[in-house]
């Protein structure tokens, strides 16, 4: 009875903070401005199906796919234990069950083998994963200056926590099964890996119970903390991959949206006869205050693109194929997204039961920003990392969850375009071509066609008999 009640009081207080966090995260997301994500639902569909359930990007590096995959595949089916392990703590001790699912019989020893094979693979897969990311010197994907303390630090600490809850795991099985065998009794399920393990637990039956006792605990409890320190953590893409892919665009890659007063303009120039549509109005009648063009704080981004930046697993695939990356400039994908998360929970909410993100500082120790004046663009994002991106679409092709860096970048691009003039020189020239000439180069309209005076008088050959 005491064990039911210590129970449900730690399955209420574990989802209540977990449910806190995450009205905080959603509260963040929502700042952004309104994005119509909805229609196509059998595209979004099946998009999710084959990247957020299929891992569909991610089989484009064979090793680090399997891996992954047997971890993904193995929370997954050991979740179902979990829920066995819920309905044992909270009725087992009041109505004196044990092992409830156990009435799939067949099935149910499929299931309980399954487990076992795949916490075997887990522990295999995370140390593979530990050495890939520590390994003297790692991977170029896992070093870059946004993969501060905190970052290297969590990836390491999910590796752990894994291990330990498969250890709990085969800790409960393995002394549940021996304490049956010693009682001539038969353990309902099928335990592979526990059947190579009684032999490393000891002989007493009241050890062995306490043992039983101390893996169920440690498994659940590990689990209701490792559900907790997911907002704090990248790992928490394990949970928003799924919206962020079902939300992500549908229009091809790299075409810009546009801006609609902008675009409402340009449609009255063309056609005298176009109406402009009315400034919108708030809820006392009053016409609101213009939006301002692009980007400059996290507000001005669409939310979809506030809800990427959380559900970023900071992986670094986007960084390790930008070509501006790659030649040494300043730009990394990744960071633009690290960064918009930041200044999410410095201006606004943090979810955070303790707060690494926030800042960045406290590794360098260098003091912290004014938030007064602190903005996303300048703030933490230079123009100079902007206007490196060739927009070439490699980081958007290369996210395994479907995360936009491009677009944010292009936003914050139009902010420093359309409201501080403050393109780089190169493109100054280009916009006043465009305005003098309707073209980009330096030449009369007049005068575009010399070349092909020249190519006749040069081959005294007639224009359209050398083509």
């Amino acid at each position: 009875m005491l064990q039911s009640i210590l129970f449900a009081l730690l399955l209420v207080a574990a989802f209540g903070l977990f449910a806190w966090q995450v009205r905080k995260i959603r509260a963040n997301v929502l700042v952004g401005r309104d994005r119509d994500a909805g229609g196509h639902p059998a595209e979004r569909l099946r998009k999710t199906i084959l990247v957020a359930f299929g891992q569909q990007k991610m089989f484009k590096r064979l090793t680090p796919a399997l891996l992954h995959l047997v971890v993904y595949v193995g929370f997954l089916v050991i979740n179902i234990e979990v829920i066995e392990i819920v309905i044992d703590g909270l009725f087992g001790n009041l109505f004196g069950f044990h092992r409830s699912l156990q009435f799939l019989g067949p099935v149910y020893d499929g299931l309980m083998a399954t487990n076992e094979v795949l916490a075997a693979l887990v522990i295999v897969a995370v140390a593979a994963f530990w050495w890939r990311r520590n390994s003297k010197p790692p991977l170029k994907r896992f070093t870059g200056p946004e993969l501060r303390l905190w970052p290297k630090l969590d990836a390491n600490i999910i590796l752990y926590v894994e291990v330990v809850l498969m250890v709990a795991l085969f800790f409960m099985n393995t002394a549940d099964l021996k304490l049956h065998q010693m009682r001539g009794e038969d353990l309902p399920g099928t335990f592979p890996i526990s059947n190579l393990l009684v032999g490393l637990l000891p002989t007493g039956q009241g050890t062995l119970h306490v043992l039983e006792r101390i893996g169920w605990w440690a498994h659940i409890t590990g689990i209701l903390l490792f559900l907790n320190y997911l907002p704090s953590s990248k790992h928490f893409h394990i949970i928003l991959a799924f919206p962020n892919v079902w939300y992500s665009r549908l229009v091809p890659q790299g075409q810009f949206s546009n801006v609609e007063s902008i675009t409402h303009e340009v449609k009255a120039m063309m056609d005298p006869s176009y109406e402009v549509p009315a400034a919108p109005v708030g809820p006392d009648g009053s016409a609101l205050a213009p939006t301002s063009f692009g980007a400059k704080d996290v507000d001005d981004l669409p939310w979809t693109n506030l809800l990427s930046a959380y559900s970023c697993t900071e992986c670094g695939r986007c960084t390790s194929v930008c070509p501006a990356n790659l030649t040494g400039k300043l730009l990394s994908p990744r960071k633009i997204i690290m960064d918009t998360r930041d200044r999410m929970e410095e201006k606004y909410n943090s979810p955070l039961i303790f707060r690494p993100n926030v800042y960045g500082a406290e590794a360098k120790h260098e003091p912290i920003t004014d938030l007064a004046n602190a903005t996303l663009l300048r703030g933490k994002v230079t123009p100079e990392e902007l206007w490196a991106c060739t927009t070439c679409n490699a980081c958007v092709e290369s996210c395994p969850v479907n995360i936009n860096p491009l677009e944010s970048i292009i936003e914050m691009r139009r902010f420093l375009v359309l409201e501080e003039s403050a393109a780089p020189n190169s493109l100054n020239v280009m916009f006043s071509n465009i305005e003098n000439n309707g073209a980009p180069w330096a030449f009369s309209p007049s005068d575009r066609f010399n070349w092909a005076d020249d190519l006749y008088v040069k081959g005294s050959t007639p224009v359209a008999a050398a083509v």
